[in-house]
Formats: C-alpha cells, structure tokens, sequence
C-alpha cells in the first residue's frame, strides 16, 4: 500500500502538523522517522495515504507548517518527492 511520511523535525511540531490534517479532515499517525531518511536524530514522520498528500500540503501551508522532507512509501522502499 502506498503512502507519504512528511518529515518534521521534532515530535511538537509532528503533533502541530497531525492537529492541522486532524482539521482538514485527513487521517494521519505519527511515529519516528525511519534512521536513513533523516540525518536528524530527532525527527518524527507523519504518514498518511497517498491520495491525501495534496489537500495535506494545503492544509499545512495555511497554518504556516512546513516539512522537512517527504517520501513515497512503496512495497518497503522510500522515494523522496518534491511537490
């Protein structure tokens, strides 16, 4: 099954970003960012499915919440995407 992680860099701002997608009506969950996608030992990564990433990039940019990073997760394997 195919979905995105949006990178944030702590677990506050991770938390800001799943209340907005929470308002938008996007369902998402939080939990660490895999080690080798982020350099950052801190980093969070909110997933959600992959028919939501555009109306999440909207929902985000209104509340000024902007990500680290984001991957395409596909059978195991991760792809950085650049919307």
């Amino acid at each position: 099954m195919e979905h995105y992680l949006i990178i944030a860099r702590s677990v506050t701002y991770a938390q800001r970003m799943q209340r907005a997608l929470g308002l938008a009506g996007i369902r998402s969950q939080i939990y660490r960012a895999p080690r080798d996608l982020t350099d950052t030992g801190c980093a969070y990564a909110v997933q959600l499915s992959a028919p939501d990433l555009a109306s999440a990039l909207q929902a985000l940019h209104r509340e000024r919440l902007d990500p680290v990073q984001i991957f395409l997760s596909q059978k195991g394997s991760f792809l950085e995407v650049r919307p």
